[in-house]
């Protein structure tokens, strides 16, 4: 059984007119963000949502935890939680936590490390006393990896560099013993050297049964650490499947287009670089027919007239592997 189920997720942004637009009467329009997006998420598996900027990785994140309003079903463990009320999804709001992207914004800097991963407690009455928070504050610490803790629970922000800042973070996310943890970009504001460290923690602790949704950019970090990826391109998801399968055989043309640029380990191993011409469409336009035809190397005619859904590719090892193209 699924921890997370997503069904036919759908989120718009209305355009404002203005005074001017109002007199004239323009016809409203919308930011198509998400449209139909569809996925599950088991326990102790990590699913990475690849694409490049403004694909709606991060709204999509933000829906399913009800941050933005947004259409469609949003299942956790069986219960649809898209539409109940803010004092019913609060106990919730425990079971599933998110990191931000910049551990520079994400921290407030009057907190000092004590105080940021105690507030969550705080906030949801865990704890009896303060001794009891500082306790459960120093376990949280040590499982991130800031040992002692006693040496960085009296630091503030700015005496923290980047991936210690963004382990306080994790550690603010985890002190509530979450069951499902958002990543947003969780280490593109981190130098090279730090990226492993977080990634790796991360990684054992979906190995001890928590369930990640990773946001990122970058496949060859998917590759290394995610079960299974999807990958986005103007508010849908193009191609989905087991993370091997994903990168050493991709099906969709965007897919092929993102894997071409990926730096290989092997000097030796070259493939031919696919530059994606022109620009995104305007997500409030939205081409009609297949919404990548405008930039795909190999575009047909029928491209251009139907909008296909994902299907099991014919050249994929297994039926989880689907690709959005008609000519997969």
């Amino acid at each position: 059984m699924s921890l997370l189920e997503v069904r036919d997720l759908v989120v718009r942004y209305p355009v404002h007119r203005g005074i001017v637009g109002a007199i004239r009467r323009r016809p409203k329009q919308e930011i198509h963000a998400v449209e139909g997006v569809s996925f599950q998420l088991g326990r102790g598996e990590m699913l990475a949502l690849v694409g490049e900027s403004g694909c709606g990785k991060t709204t999509t994140a933000q829906a399913i935890l009800r941050l933005v309003d947004a259409e469609g079903q949003i299942m956790l463990d069986e219960r649809d939680i898209s539409t109940i009320s803010a004092g019913q999804l609060r106990p919730l709001r425990r079971r599933v936590q998110i990191i931000y992207q910049d551990p520079y914004e994400s921290l407030d800097p009057r907190f000092r490390v004590q105080g940021a991963v105690e507030e969550p407690l705080v906030i949801h009455g865990i704890g009896g006393s303060r001794d009891e928070r500082r306790a459960i504050v120093k376990s949280a610490l040590e499982r991130v990896g800031l040992t002692p803790p006693d040496l960085f629970m009296d630091r503030y922000p700015h005496e923290l560099s980047g991936g210690q800042r963004q382990r306080v973070a994790i550690a603010a996310a985890l002190v509530l013993e979450p069951e499902l943890l958002v990543a947003d970009e969780p280490v593109s504001m981190l130098d090279v050297s730090v990226r492993a460290g977080v990634l790796s923690l991360l990684d054992d602790l979906r190995k001890s049964g928590l369930a990640i949704l990773m946001i990122t950019h970058d496949l060859s970090t998917a590759a290394h650490f995610a079960d299974r990826i999807a990958v986005m391109y103007l508010g849908r998801i193009v191609e989905e499947g087991p993370a091997k399968e994903i990168v050493q055989n991709p099906q969709h043309p965007y897919t092929k287009a993102l894997m071409s640029v990926v730096p290989k380990a092997d000097p030796l191993k070259r493939t031919r670089r696919v530059i994606l011409q022109g620009e995104t469409p305007n997500p409030i336009n939205v081409p009609a027919g297949c919404r990548f035809h405008p930039r795909c190397p190999v575009v047909q005619d029928r491209c251009r007239a139907e909008d296909p859904e994902l299907h099991p590719a014919a050249a994929g090892a297994t039926d989880l592997h689907r690709a959005a193209c008609l000519f997969t």
